[in-house]
């Protein structure tokens, strides 16, 4: 049997935020709502820090933090045209 940990039953996300300067940032959560908080309180990653506020304009839910990750990494390799035409 296998037993699973709390960690393992939740849902990740990767998404994108506007910034105010137009500009795109890529991330990955366990908690979108709480981490796009966290961006507009100066709180997220440096990039977003000083293109404030940002808003949410996609995500999309991952089964595991691997998958998330590696999609959060495929989809920062993008030409920004290629990011729009997600939202």
């Amino acid at each position: 049997m296998i037993r699973l940990t709390r960690s393992s039953k939740r849902k990740w996300y990767v998404y994108l935020l506007q910034c105010s300067d137009g500009s795109l940032y890529c991330g990955s959560t366990n908690d979108l709502i709480h981490r796009v908080k966290d961006h507009n309180s100066g709180k997220g990653a440096k990039y977003t820090r000083g293109r404030l506020p940002v808003k949410l304009v996609y995500s999309e839910k991952h089964k595991s933090r691997s998958s998330a990750l590696k999609r959060e990494f495929k989809i920062k390799s993008w030409p920004r045209k290629r990011k729009i035409s997600l939202i």
